[in-house]
């Protein structure tokens, strides 16, 4: 069983791998692991003039799941409780929307699906 330290290495080269798969999507990265008030931002990048906040989820496999099965109402909540923090905390106000990338495989292997406007902050 992988140790915690070796699933947030994962985590973060599946981020980075994303980040980069986005790029040349044309989106434009502003910061990535954005710690906030009760959650945390994978992503955060600008396609055109959209803040989006993009939430990259993994899985080797679909056994238990495709990874947007993952992105649950709370999941969704504590996403927009961390954007609206990181909107204000940074005195932005501009238009914004949350996007979801399903990255499945080993790293070396990745597929992507991406969900742009994946869910509305009500």
């Amino acid at each position: 069983m992988p140790q915690p330290s070796d699933a947030r290495q994962r985590g973060a080269l599946i981020e980075q791998l994303a980040a980069r798969w986005l790029m040349t999507q044309g989106l434009v990265l502003v910061a990535s692991n954005q710690h906030a008030k009760g959650g945390e931002l994978d992503l955060v990048m600008y396609d055109g003039d959209i803040l989006v906040f993009v939430e990259v989820r993994h899985r080797a496999n679909n056994r238990f799941g495709h990874p947007l099965e993952t992105i649950t109402p709370l999941k969704q909540r504590r996403l927009i409780r961390a954007a609206r923090f990181y909107l204000h905390h940074n005195g932005l106000s501009c238009p914004c929307r949350f996007d979801v990338i399903a990255a499945t495989g080993p790293p070396e292997q990745l597929h992507f699906e991406w969900i742009a406007n994946a869910f509305e902050a009500c």
